[in-house]
């Protein structure tokens, strides 16, 4: 039973803390879509997605008002669109013709965005994927609501040096292309290693070829909720500060949870799972770096950065999984450069740079994101950022990403304004000493010797 102390309480959250449930996604499996004829293929998968989520906006927004809680985003995740694309699609354009499918059926039911626009390439590479790779800057710029990722690594697998390659000139390619939005649309495209089939959250969305055929995942968020928390203990122990976390962390899955069983239940489509990562946003109160902070730092990227951000995340899955049967996604703490305030001020405070963001990858829940560099950052460093980032994932059996954004025509000391939850970021120093003969070097990085478990 809820008593009326945890009503107040969550209430508190809401109004006070920033709580809100952070997205619905509805996956949607296309699969049953493919065809040999573009034209065909591209009506099936038009007409699949309208039906499967012409009522997932009302039903949010109808969610949202019965239990007084924000559901700040509605979105769809689809099959990699490479898999459905092979038998159809002989050119780049081809695919570029169901991105903007996927965009038109977006902007039609009202979704925010639509993730999916996606290749998994950790081992290699068929043709339909490096057509769909290679088509990713036009697909970009030619839509407002996709979103594109590529896996190109995993532990189990190794790391895939050729789309590595192959990713740090798409990258460019992609800033290029929308060089006038301050390329914006590098801000749509993750490059993962060991990504998640479940994952609600965008860029990096896409709907596993393991899901079912329709599913609802729910995305929640609460920086501001667990910062509150922690300043009724400034100065306890670190016992009582993974209490105070774990404790939090299960409240405001619990509301998740809530959320999610609502839409399964209204929309007729399977609960799949709750992600609770601390995802923060522009907004004061709503930051990650703030939390850090609060633990004890004086700035993100102080000495003891590193291990508050793994307690952090430790005891948000922690409690997390305690709440919900059925924790998935990401799960974890978000740092978002551009979309954490907390975040911007230790950059430009020098207190955080590229290196120390990539040590702290090692323990938070996805990896570089959301990171604005000099749009003269050449194609083979982009790569060997992209790289280091995969070998994390890979050696340490995790999700890592990588969502860097050469913004052409601009250097350090600038920044870039991205607008809504995207925020603003500070143009940040890249290393400048050249990876070359290593990135061109082609084939695979060889899986480690952890990932032989048969």
């Amino acid at each position: 039973m809820i008593n009326l102390y945890e009503v107040t309480e969550t209430n508190n959250m809401i109004e006070k803390e920033n709580l809100d449930v952070r997205t619905i996604t509805l996956g949607i499996s296309l699969m049953d879509c493919v065809d040999s004829d573009l034209n065909r293929l591209n009506d099936k998968i038009y007409q699949k997605i309208y039906e499967a989520a012409k009522d997932l906006v009302k039903t949010g927004e109808e969610i949202a008002r019965e239990f007084g809680i924000p559901i700040v985003n509605k979105r769809i995740s689809v099959t990699p669109i490479a898999l459905v694309g092979g038998a159809a699609c002989r050119s780049e354009e081809d695919f570029v013709s169901i991105a903007r499918t996927l965009d038109r059926v977006a902007h039609e039911v009202g979704v925010n965005f639509l993730g999916g626009y996606s290749a998994l390439v950790s081992k290699g590479m068929t043709a339909a994927d490096e057509l769909l790779i290679r088509s990713i800057p036009q697909a970009l710029a030619a839509t407002e609501r996709v979103c594109s990722s590529v896996n190109v690594g995993s532990t189990r697998t190794g790391i895939n040096m050729d789309a590595v390659k192959l990713m740090g000139e798409v990258i460019l390619q992609t800033a290029e292309h929308t060089r006038e939005a301050d390329s914006l649309g590098c801000a749509k495209l993750v490059v993962f290693c060991n990504a998640p089939d479940d994952n609600p959250f965008m860029a990096g969305a896409f709907h596993g070829v393991t899901e079912a055929d329709r599913v609802i995942n729910v995305g929640v968020s609460g920086p501001g909720v667990v910062k509150t928390a922690l300043e009724k203990v400034r100065g306890e122990s670190f016992e009582v500060l993974c209490e105070t976390i774990k404790k939090t962390a299960f409240k405001v899955t619990r509301v998740g949870q809530l959320v999610a069983k609502e839409a399964s239940k209204l929309l007729g489509v399977p609960f799949g799972i709750v992600d609770l990562s601390l995802a923060p946003t522009p907004a004061i109160g709503d930051s990650v770096a703030d939390i850090l902070c609060e633990i004890g730092l004086e700035y993100a990227g102080a000495p003891g950065t590193t291990a508050a951000l793994a307690l952090l995340n430790d005891q948000v899955k922690k409690g997390g999984v305690m709440a919900s049967s059925y924790v998935g996604g990401l799960s974890g703490a978000f740092i978002p450069v551009s979309e954490d305030q907390g975040m911007i001020d230790a950059v430009t405070a020098g207190a955080l740079s590229l290196e120390k963001l990539e040590a702290m990858t090692c323990v938070c829940s996805v990896g570089l994101d959301m990171i604005a560099i000099p749009g003269d950052t050449k194609a083979t460093t982009i790569s060997g950022i992209i790289a280091d980032e995969m070998a994390i994932g890979m050696v340490n059996q995790k999700t890592t990403a990588v969502r860097v954004i050469p913004v052409i025509g601009k250097g350090v000391g600038e920044s870039v304004e991205f607008g809504g939850l995207l925020g603003h970021a500070p143009i940040m120093q890249v290393n400048p000493f050249s990876c070359d003969a290593f990135i061109n070097r082609g084939g695979r990085i060889p899986a480690p010797i952890h990932s032989f478990k048969n």
